[in-house]
């Protein structure tokens, strides 16, 4: 497997740097994040000094890493990993010839691009945690209270986990919590065939797949950029998350959780066993929570999802 940096270049707007590759070769004429490969012996951080260097002559600061994504292309297998520039000094410039733009982070997705780059241009839109209502019941105001309660936290990303309540009533609860939802600047998804059922009249909303739903998917049921993400439990399920265009998914249990207490749960290193080779970002969920993000970057995860831990505590 071929390892390869990306830089993640911002401009004071907040956009990224893309470059497009030369016509002829792998991927001609697509859109990526700038970069290339690590020599032997080489750090991700000293091969992005010397890619941006060579390619867009500026000197780099690296700041942390986004996310690496593990791609097989039909002519060979890569490990991507993008990482934020934390400053540099000089103007980007194409030495090789190559075009440059600067891109909002809401329409990367009509630039089209390598597979390998796409995870990454998800990862870039989402933060850090994932948090999910408790399940109401058949009690539309309490899945509205809870909602309103979690944005007013700082939540970011949020689903709706109704499973019971009838789409008519969970449609109201959308009307409802959307001006929160939009004072926020949040995103939020709706779980399962009721979200599904929901996505064409209320275009802002993204889709949850339970593992069931993924079984049955055959393609990606909403365009991007709106959010579609998946629940897995092992690596077949992350392939097919994967296959279909899933923008992240939710692995789990990695911990013991008082609502399923005796479960089989992943443990910490069945976690990043997985993550390891998991090509979308990868929230960890179950027995997680804020407090644990870094010890689940850690592993390889992306972020952490969860229900009571976002709840009880910080976002």
């Amino acid at each position: 497997m071929i390892e390869v940096v990306a830089g993640i270049l911002r401009d004071t707007s907040g956009r990224v740097l893309l470059a497009q590759r030369p016509p002829r070769g792998p991927h001609g004429g697509l859109w990526e994040f700038p970069g290339g490969k690590r020599e032997p012996g080489e750090t991700a951080s000293a091969a992005l000094r010397r890619e941006l260097r060579e390619e867009l002559g500026i000197e780099v600061e690296p700041g942390e890493p986004v996310w690496r994504v593990p791609w097989r292309y039909p002519h060979l297998a890569v490990a991507l990993e993008a990482i934020s520039v934390h400053r540099h000094a000089g103007a980007p410039r194409g030495l090789e010839g190559q075009a440059l733009a600067w891109v909002d982070l809401d329409e990367l997705h009509r630039w089209p691009m390598p597979a390998a780059d796409v995870p990454i241009a998800a990862a870039l839109r989402l933060p850090r945690g994932y948090a999910i209502t408790p399940d109401p019941g058949l009690e539309a105001a309490r899945l509205l209270a809870d909602a309103r309660a979690l944005l007013a936290r700082g939540v970011r990303l949020l689903q709706l986990r109704a499973k019971s309540l009838p789409a008519a009533a969970l449609a109201t609860v959308l009307d409802a919590v959307r001006p929160a939802v939009e004072a926020a600047g949040a995103e939020v998804l709706v779980n399962g065939p009721v979200g599904l059922a929901l996505a064409e009249a209320h275009p802002w909303i993204g889709v949850h797949l339970t593992a069931a739903d993924l079984a049955r998917a055959t393609a990606r049921p909403l365009p991007r950029p709106r959010w579609v993400a998946a629940s897995c439990h092992d690596a077949h399920e992350i392939a097919r998350a994967c296959a279909i265009g899933c923008d992240f998914v939710v692995v789990g249990p990695v911990l013991p959780t008082a609502s399923h207490p005796g479960a089989a749960t992943l443990g910490w290193a069945g976690l990043a066993r997985l993550a390891r080779d998991c090509a979308p970002p990868l929230f960890a969920l179950g027995g997680v929570g804020p407090a644990d993000l870094d010890h689940a970057r850690a592993r390889g995860a992306f972020g952490v999802a969860g229900i009571r831990a976002f709840a009880d505590g910080a976002p």
